[in-house]
């Protein structure tokens, strides 16, 4: 099944420099680029984007998840592909750096854990965010892209799954 899925790279990922390193990896596995943009967001903007952090993880955490994505540009993606969500939640690994598999962009990437964040009152520098599932996919793509940012184009890699 062809999907579509959002992938933010985070200001920690933009200011180290790994955009490239980070695109790279999807393009290889043969997911596709069909939107990109940096953007430098707001808190309003953020807070639709983490519209169900304070439910779920409490006011402190969304407090924290706000400062850091608002601290510098982010590079906004929607990816497309067979399985992307599954495939992207995969190769992006746990949300806990410290505890992500090595091969994983953040188990590659950052070391940061839960509890050095919290002592420091900061949001977990975790390089990157990817929607959990198919339906936050959409939400989150339409959120973040207009229609006529999107484009559709062929790679080598449509010959393998168009077939």
């Amino acid at each position: 099944m062809l999907e579509r899925t959002l992938v933010l790279l985070k200001p920690d990922a933009v200011q180290r420099g790994l955009m490239g390193r980070v695109i790279s990896r999807f393009e290889d596995v043969g997911l596709k680029v069909i939107g990109a943009k940096m953007v430098w967001i707001d808190e309003a903007f953020g807070k639709k984007h983490y519209f169900d952090v304070a439910q779920r993880r409490g006011e402190a955490v969304l407090k924290r998840l706000l400062k850091m994505i608002t601290s510098g540009p982010v590079l906004a993606m929607c990816l497309e592909g067979v399985n992307a969500v599954e495939i992207v939640r995969k190769m992006v690994g746990g949300t806990e750096p410290k505890t992500a598999l090595p091969g994983t962009i953040r188990g590659d990437f950052a070391h940061v854990s839960y509890e050095y964040a919290d002592k420091k009152d900061i949001g977990i520098k975790n390089l990157i965010h990817a929607s959990g599932n198919s339906e936050e996919a959409k939400q989150e793509v339409a959120l973040w892209f207009k229609k006529d940012e999107l484009h559709s184009y062929r790679t080598v890699h449509d010959l393998h799954i168009l077939e």
